[in-house]
């Protein structure tokens, strides 16, 4: 029994993309040729551009349709639809190009279309954030929910329903729980919602309740129950997900690959696998690197001077770091200590008042002014400007073996700063912690992201108490 108010929104959102689209070239063709403030130029008759705009306007809805941009939304981010949006438009503008040469329609203005495509995304995606705010704000107070039966009330079930519980704007209501086994004691019983009866009791609660969805949270050893449970549901006409018992796993956006004509459960998606994210983010790199050095060779030159002043030895001090891919790699920094002598190892951690520093180090590392060499290491290669902070090989195969998930961050290029930095977790903080920001920066990556992260680190400011 699959709701009737989500294909109620699904024609909604159809047909007011196509109302914006066609407003947005009523819109255009004022400002362009009825406007004045654009210099004249002799237009097509207004119905030339209605009948293209009109082409559009289907091509766009049938585009979106293709790529699921209709789909339900009450389970994603608005950022997952933003991106779609300006997929759809990017395509749809590239096959209304390729249509009018094909028909050697030259003639309409390059000014106009450029008007027209950023109006029409303009207006699509502010309606569309208005009305994923204002469903939200009606789902909090009670409407337009959705029921929801929990099949598992042991912890994977329960977790689920806490989980729930924390997001009322996705307007999800649990009606209770199936369980063979489990049975609430009396704390539990004021927590959640009841259990109805066993897994067996499935076909009768489908016909007796109102159930948009099922959440099956069995654990292992109960799979050989799946198959009946899914036919139970498909024959009511009601949706089944299932979370693995083994979802701790996986990483936060789990995707389906295809192995040998088999789909598998990708268990860690990194989206710098992708050779396109890669090549933006070294482009950005590379032009980030560059302009740093530009700006910063002033100050590097009076640090190179200052180094040299205060303390003999080398002014830059090379540093065995592991980088992508568990490979070794020289991390450059500004000489901040005193030269140990030939053949030491230095295995141990900087503390506060460490005798090693200089005095001239002591202001380098508590500024974070001795980490501007690494612009070269990005330069080079080695690094990222954004990425998990590299670590000594004597310390990465200590933290391998007592923190889980540990070398999960050299999947990816080091950075001079990171998600993890950028939210003060640097020096004398969880390394615990620290991972877990790494994972969620290496399965959320974007170039926004590393635009926000290198904003929050200038923002927050470059002195760190925590820096030793």
């Amino acid at each position: 029994m699959i709701r009737k108010n989500q294909e109620f929104l699904t024609q909604m959102y159809v047909l007011t993309d196509f109302v914006f689209i066609q407003f947005s070239f009523l819109l255009a063709w004022w400002l362009r040729f009825k406007s004045g403030w654009i210099p004249y130029e002799a237009p097509l008759p207004i119905e030339t551009y209605a009948m293209w705009s009109f082409i559009y306007g289907a091509i766009a809805v049938l585009t979106g349709m293709l790529i699921a941009l209709y789909s339900p939304k009450r389970k994603k981010r608005f950022a997952d639809e933003f991106i779609k949006i300006v997929q759809v438009h990017a395509i749809s503008i590239f096959v209304l190009l390729s249509l009018m040469f094909f028909v050697k329609e030259i003639n309409i203005s390059r000014s106009y279309l450029a008007i027209y495509m950023v109006s029409l995304v303009m207006f699509i995606l502010f309606y569309r954030y208005i009305l994923k705010v204002s469903l939200k704000v009606i789902r909090e107070k009670g409407y337009n929910r959705q029921f929801v039966l929990i099949v598992g009330a042991g912890s994977l079930g329960k977790r689920f329903y806490q989980n729930l519980k924390q997001y009322p704007e996705m307007g999800y209501e649990v009606v209770g729980f199936l369980d063979d086994f489990q049975q609430w004691d009396s704390l539990e019983e004021k927590r959640y919602k009841p259990i109805l009866g066993t897994v067996d009791d499935l076909e009768k609660v489908l016909e007796e309740m109102l159930i948009d969805e099922v959440i099956m949270a069995l654990p292992l050893d109960a799979h050989s129950k799946y198959p009946k449970i899914i036919n139970l549901c498909e024959k009511a006409g009601v949706r089944t997900l299932i979370i693995p018992d083994f979802f701790d796993y996986l990483p936060a956006r789990p995707y389906f690959d295809n192995f040998a004509g088999m789909p598998m459960i990708n268990v860690r998606d990194i989206p710098l696998d992708l050779a396109g994210n890669r090549m933006f983010k070294r482009l950005f790199d590379i032009a980030f690197s560059l302009f740093a050095i530009v700006l910063t060779s002033p100050i590097m030159l009076a640090i190179a001077i200052g180094v040299k002043l205060t303390s003999p030895g080398p002014i830059i001090f090379k540093q065995e770091r592991v980088g992508l891919n568990r490979r070794n790699f020289m991390m450059y920094k500004f000489r901040s200590m005193k030269q140990l002598p030939p053949g030491t190892e230095d295995t141990g951690w900087t503390v506060e008042n460490d005798p090693r520093r200089t005095k001239f180090g002591s202001f380098l590392r508590k500024t974070s002014l001795d980490e501007l060499p690494q612009f070269f290491n990005v330069l080079f290669g080695h690094m990222s400007v954004v990425g998990p902070r590299p670590e000594r090989p004597y310390f990465v195969d200590q933290f391998r073996e007592e923190i889980p998930k540990y070398m999960v961050k050299h999947h990816v290029r080091p950075g001079i700063t990171g998600w993890a930095q950028s939210n003060g977790l640097r020096g004398d903080t969880s390394i615990e912690e620290r991972i877990n920001h790494d994972i969620f920066y290496i399965e959320n990556w974007s170039l926004l992201f590393d635009i926000k992260i290198i904003f929050k680190t200038i923002r927050n400011g470059f002195v760190n108490k925590n820096a030793y």
